[in-house]
């Protein structure tokens, strides 16, 4: 006879069965484990590929996941660079049409100089005008000094007139001539301001004035401005589909890698459950010590819990205080609770003793039922140096593991819970391990889990 003991509920309680064996004899029944064991071990290889597998697709997610938010930061990125480019051509158009308003009022001051021009045109004439009647009133007034003369004495008032009238008009003559050939200069100094205001669209470009060239450069550098934009607008839309391709592309392999992550979900908690079942039923497997360690650990745990609470050393309430607040400028984020003085002083005496029970465990740890670990193993409870990567392996207490793993293992409430996961030590380096826990109890009441963490 094979006498078995398993676990029939999540309550905690056991059932005895007894299996009769037709024909057991010693060397059938050793056969019977053995296989047993053979299975127990193959299901603890097929948890630590499935774990493996799973670890690696995370890492996979993770890196899908960032290239997801990536293409849509250059989605963003292109549509800002979209609108500017539509700014830009907005301010080229505006540039354009202020060119040509320029040349437009620069038209028309060109017309009002050729009115200005035109005047002065009737300014020299009238000037010229005035210099012939002065030189005939000279020619008249000589003319009169001379009969003045021959008249003798009665004619000297009226020579004396006729000179004053001569001098007048070579006065007169004098200043219409300067005026003609003031008139003269501004007229040409006119011409040519005219000149380089006038735009004569079918005249050569070498031939017009430096302020049509200047205006014309302008058009034609704004122009290619404009040109560049609508290229690089027409490029950034293409680019924009493509990421928006990209970014479809990249959710979907988002969601494959899910579902794929949720197969390998149900394949490890296939192979965790077997060898859960195996141990269940009373057979001894490599696994058999760290359960019975855990389960030992976390009834001493709950004892020394217990007893601070009827001592009064800490009240129940402040045991179960879930209020996380967070230690500044922590990262990995640190937590302090109202136990956590309460977990320095008494959880390093189970904990560093379970340490020593084999070469193969990693760590052992009491954590709340929200994974909050309040004193970790004493050599990776170093305070934090500001490097992630060291700070990640090296400072994991005050910490809360809220993963997979450690939240399973922080509010299991069976007698035991056998896990296999990926232990993240920072810096993109894991550690493959197995891992045993048991419910801590305080005053029957759910408190957490211990966990110890051991290598295959």
């Amino acid at each position: 006879m094979l006498r078995l003991f398993r676990r029939s509920d999540g309550s905690g309680a056991t059932e005895r069965v007894d299996a009769d064996v037709e024909a057991a004899t010693p060397t059938a029944t050793s056969d019977a484990v053995a296989v047993v064991r053979a299975m127990s071990a193959q299901a603890s290889n097929v948890g630590r590929d499935a774990a493996e597998v799973r670890g690696v697709m995370e890492d996979a997610q993770k890196i899908v996941h960032a290239q997801g938010l990536a293409m849509q930061q250059v989605a963003r990125q292109l549509e800002e660079v979209h609108t500017a480019q539509g700014s830009i051509a907005n301010v080229t158009l505006e540039t354009l049409q202020a060119v040509a308003h320029a040349r437009e009022a620069l038209q028309s001051v060109s017309r009002e100089v050729q009115g200005i021009m035109q005047t002065l045109h009737q300014v020299a004439d009238a000037a010229g005008q005035i210099t012939q009647i002065a030189l005939q009133t000279r020619l008249v007034a000589f003319n009169a000094s001379v009969e003045a003369k021959r008249a003798g004495d009665a004619g000297r008032g009226f020579g004396v007139v006729a000179d004053a009238v001569k001098d007048l008009a070579g006065k007169v003559e004098t200043t219409s001539k300067a005026i003609m050939s003031t008139v003269g200069q501004l007229d040409e100094r006119i011409e040519n301001f005219s000149r380089d205001l006038r735009f004569d669209e079918t005249a050569d470009v070498r031939s017009r004035s430096a302020v049509h060239t200047a205006f014309s450069s302008v058009e034609q550098d704004v122009e290619r401005i404009s040109q560049a934009a609508d290229q690089s607008r027409n490029i950034c839309a293409r680019l924009n589909e493509n990421a928006q391709e990209l970014g479809s592309e990249v959710q979907q392999a988002s969601a494959k890698l899910n579902g794929a992550l949720a197969c390998s979900e149900r394949f490890l908690k296939v192979s965790e459950a077997m060898i859960e079942q195996v141990a269940g039923f009373g057979i001894e497997t490599d696994d058999t010590p760290f359960i019975q360690a855990a389960q030992q650990a976390a009834q001493q745990i709950s004892t020394l819990l217990e007893n601070a609470v009827r001592s009064g050393a800490i009240r129940q309430a402040d045991l179960f205080d879930d209020q996380y607040r967070a230690i500044p400028h922590t990262n990995p984020a640190q937590h302090l609770t109202r136990f956590v003085e309460l977990a320095d002083r008494l959880f390093p005496q189970v904990q560093e003793r379970m340490l020593g029970m084999s070469p193969r465990v990693s760590y052992c740890i009491a954590v709340d039922r929200n994974g909050y670990c309040a004193m970790h193993n004493k050599k990776y409870s170093q305070p934090q140096r500001g490097n992630v990567a060291w700070d990640t392996a090296n400072s994991r207490y005050r910490r809360i593991f809220n993963d997979r793993t450690g939240l399973a293992s922080a509010r299991n409430q069976r007698p035991f819970l056998l896990q296999t996961y990926r232990r993240d030590m920072g810096g993109g380096q894991h550690v493959l391990l197995k891992e045993a826990s048991a419910p801590i109890v305080v005053g029957g009441r759910h408190w957490g889990g211990l966990r110890i963490g051991f290598s295959f």
